[in-house]
């Protein structure tokens, strides 16, 4: 997510709007170690192009990753790629101009590629300049993440540190989650357009996320801190992610070679999950997490969803579906529909569905802010 600030006279006013509708409480830290020059990840920054003449954009760079011979800073294309109009070489800085009064502070890397927008994800790639951050990947409040990727479960108990709310806690409420993600082209400006994701993982929560805590790696909730998903968008009661296994397998596909996690395995272009060049199993689920829901519960929920995810997604003001667990019963799964409150749009539906429990959420739309 990004963050605008206004280089006009009325300046403060604007940020303190800003300010107001996009921090949450419980901050970790008030978020002041997360703003600042911080040699760890997790924290802001951004590309120093993102700028117009009203507004300043930044987010979070969220994680460090490897091809093997080159270091770089994994975030969301919307944060270092300037959402597809960037070019290989422009400066990344940290923290972004946000948090520098739209100034460019310290430049720690380099943009180098990024999954278009529109391929499913909204991820990027930027060279890491020697000496600038932390080399061995130590995420701000978090430490230093495991290698190996973890599949998202519902349930599961995950955690994240970024630009705006510090380090928060979190649940997977659904799974496998279409979503319509509004963007604007330029920062705070521009027309803005709609990009349909499928299979994504949605967290539900008013303080999960904000403004500028996009392109955070969210991670198991435990000691091990498995990454699960890159965060790219989200409403005031909900955070969205890229499942990040299918986030390595886009950019290794881009960059033409494995990219990987610092120091341990990760998701090949090929899909198979590598650890030190062996084969290993992967893992759809850690501890750390609430009452994980059957296989055969959500296979029957995944199977019913596609029957019916085209006909919810084409009613107005839905604006994803998705499998989590029902609210009665917690070793049952159900259809997650998520409703655009403020479209005026009133869609009904049943309160259940071939058998299975359908639970509405009422949101705001769905930003990569």
């Amino acid at each position: 997510m990004r963050q605008a600030r206004t280089l006009i006279l009325f300046s403060f006013v604007a940020l303190a709007l800003v300010a107001s509708s996009l921090l949450t409480p419980s901050l970790a830290d008030s978020g002041s170690n997360h703003k600042v020059r911080n040699l760890h990840l997790g924290v802001s920054g951004g590309n120093v192009n993102d700028i117009t003449r009203r507004f300043c954009c930044s987010g979070t760079l969220g994680a460090l990753v490897t091809d093997g011979t080159t270091n770089y800073i994994l975030s969301n294309n919307h944060v270092l790629a300037r959402a597809d109009q960037a070019t290989a070489g422009e400066d990344i800085s940290q923290p972004g101009l946000i948090d520098n009064n739209c100034n460019v502070a310290t430049v720690v890397a380099d943009f180098s590629i990024a999954s278009p927008l529109g391929s499913n994800v909204d991820a990027a790639l930027a060279q890491l300049r020697t000496a600038t951050m932390d080399a061995t990947g130590f995420i701000e409040d978090i430490g230093i993440p495991s290698g190996t990727v973890v599949a998202p479960a519902v349930n599961l108990s995950v955690a994240k540190s970024g630009r705006t709310t510090g380090f928060t806690t979190g649940t997977i409420g659904s799974i496998n989650t279409s979503v319509n993600v509004q963007y604007q082209r330029d920062c705070g400006s521009g027309k803005k357009f709609t990009i349909a994701y499928t299979n994504q993982v949605v967290i539900n929560s008013s303080s999960f996320s904000a403004g500028g805590d996009s392109g955070s790696l969210i991670v198991t909730n435990n000691a091990s801190h498995n990454p699960v998903a890159l965060l790219f968008a989200g409403s005031s009661s909900s955070t969205i992610g890229n499942p990040i296994g299918e986030v390595l397998t886009k950019l290794s596909t881009v960059s033409g070679r494995s990219i990987t996690f610092i120091g341990g395995s990760s998701i090949s272009a090929g899909g198979t999950l590598l650890t030190q060049g062996e084969q290993q199993p992967f893992i759809p689920g850690l501890a750390g997490q609430g009452r994980s829901l059957p296989e055969q519960a959500l296979a029957r929920a995944s199977t019913v969803l596609e029957q019916h995810r085209a006909r919810f997604m084409a009613q107005p003001g839905v604006i994803g579906v998705g499998v989590g667990a029902s609210d009665k019963d917690d070793g049952e799964a159900s259809i997650v529909i998520y409703v655009d409150r403020t479209s005026g749009a009133k869609p009904q539906f049943t309160d259940t569905l071939d058998g299975l429990a359908v639970r509405v959420v009422h949101t705001d739309p769905f930003i990569a802010f």
